[in-house]
């Protein structure tokens, strides 16, 4: 076999053919420029998914910013729209002002549930530069909400949180009882005031004293404590560090009891048990227990701001909160009518109050008496001249020269004291409350002799920012003494 015809069949069997060099042909055009082209694809596909990650990141980032910002600005008790905007809309939205409240105190329920309720930030009376003392204990400013604000113990912690020191809850009477009829609350906006007769509407001391119990509880459970009733006198007997009532460092709570209706004023017994029962039951829960004999809306009640029956009274109340079941007692203050302005009543009420042992008087609350538009010459709107002539207790602007005048009055008497008691007894806590709107009258009610400065009305027409105002009008004010 020639070499020839050895590589020719060589060359044909099937292991040759596998590895046969021939050279590789080039790829078609066609097939190339669809690799370029899926390349290309994915490159760009890579950009465009790059920009929409990018995209997404900066709105993201940018709705959290907004969302973030948007939660402090609508929680700052500081923020103008609490003013401007929520007062306005619940006017628009309720005619009648006592479903305006009702709806503001359910808001302001719901808000705390997730943390969105308005509250100062900041702490800004972590600088103690608004510090008093009232019954031995330093709270940290002298602002308080008057009670009216919150009936029946629902909203007391939401009323802290917007920078008071004190809030007062009630008038709460022994039994339940609606009060008097519906419309019983009257806006007059162009003077910023306010005409009531409610008349002590109430659940009763049962039903607020729960509420204030399971606040307490659920505090006590919060600090570690437990749910039960142990955990309630660690909280109660001061061994969580915090006032009972307010559960707050630097802050109290009063709770207003008052009889009822139905009990008749000449019965000074049955007034007496129906005072002492609101004390059985709310107590333990308050760092204050507030009188009311001052309201304008329950017949018969200011008769009780009689030096005999007053003294009564306020005894049989001092004694009931000597039997709280609790080892620090609450203080136990009266509340009074700036209608009983005559120096003989003033005088009978002060000597009432060292007689019975009360630790101090709330001048006033609202009047029956119709007080001078403001400014003065005003011509007032058809419709509130009108309101003037509905029955209940006005409450305003225009309250404050008088409540101004009557704690200087108040001050001078309590400190004078009746002859047969002596001065160690030391001296009785005077609280102002009656058309205070700023920081300069907040400042001279203080100056004038008062250790608080209560709002009401102002409140409700200034909104939730209008104790952190008022405060840092107080600051601005002694800065230019």
């Amino acid at each position: 076999m020639t070499k020839a015809q050895f590589l020719s069949r060589a060359l044909r069997t099937p292991h040759c053919r596998l590895i046969s060099r021939t050279p590789l042909s080039p790829l078609p055009l066609s097939v190339r420029w669809a690799s370029t082209t899926a390349t290309a694809s994915e490159t760009a596909t890579n950009v465009r998914s790059f920009a929409t990650r990018t995209k997404n990141l900066i709105y993201g980032t940018s709705l959290a910013l907004v969302l973030s910002f948007g939660y402090l600005y609508v929680t700052d008790t500081r923020a103008g729209y609490h003013e401007w905007l929520t007062v306005p809309a619940l006017r628009l939205l309720y005619a009648d002002a006592e479903d305006a409240h009702h709806n503001g105190t359910a808001a302001l329920q719901a808000l705390y549930k997730f943390g969105l309720h308005p509250r100062e930030r900041g702490d800004p009376d972590a600088a103690g530069d608004l510090q008093v003392e009232v019954f031995g204990q330093t709270i940290v400013n002298p602002i308080a909400t008057s009670a009216g604000i919150d009936k029946h113990g629902e909203i007391p912690t939401q009323l802290l949180a917007i920078g008071p020191a004190i809030v007062e809850v009630g008038a709460v009477t022994a039994l339940p009882q609606f009060g008097n009829p519906k419309p019983r609350v009257f806006r007059l906006p162009s003077q910023n005031a306010l005409i009531n007769r409610y008349g002590f509407n109430s659940e009763g001391a049962e039903a607020v004293a729960m509420r204030l119990r399971r606040r307490v509880r659920e505090f006590a459970y919060h600090m570690g404590f437990g749910l039960g009733e142990e955990g309630e006198r660690i909280v109660l007997d001061g061994e969580a560090g915090v006032p009972p009532g307010s559960l707050t460092p630097g802050r109290l709570m009063a709770v207003q009891v008052a009889k009822n209706k139905d009990t008749s004023e000449n019965n000074i017994e049955a007034v007496k048990r129906d005072y002492t029962f609101g004390v059985h039951h709310l107590g333990k829960y308050a760092d204050i227990i507030v009188v009311n004999v001052s309201s304008p809306n329950t017949p018969g009640l200011r008769t009780l701001q009689n030096v005999g029956p007053l003294t009564d009274l306020l005894t049989s109340v001092v004694q009931a909160v000597q039997k709280i079941d609790r080892k620090t007692k609450p203080a136990v203050m009266v509340k009074v009518s700036p209608d009983e302005d005559s120096q003989e009543q003033i005088s009978g009420i002060c000597e009432a109050v060292w007689d019975s042992g009360v630790d101090g008087v709330i001048v006033g609350n609202t009047t029956k008496k119709r007080p001078d538009p403001i400014p003065k010459g005003y011509v007032m709107p058809q419709k509130e001249r009108s309101l003037l002539l509905e029955q209940g207790g006005y409450s305003g602007p225009q309250m404050f020269e008088r409540t101004l005048e009557l704690v200087k009055r108040y001050r001078k008497t309590l400190d004078d004291g009746p002859k047969e008691v002596s001065s160690s007894a030391g001296r009785k806590v005077i609280f102002a409350t009656g058309g205070i709107t700023n920081g300069k009258q907040a400042l001279e009610i203080l100056d004038a002799g008062a250790s608080v400065a209560s709002v009401y009305t102002a409140l409700i027409y200034g909104g939730v920012g209008t104790i952190s105002r008022i405060k840092e009008e107080i600051r601005e004010e002694k800065l230019k003494r």
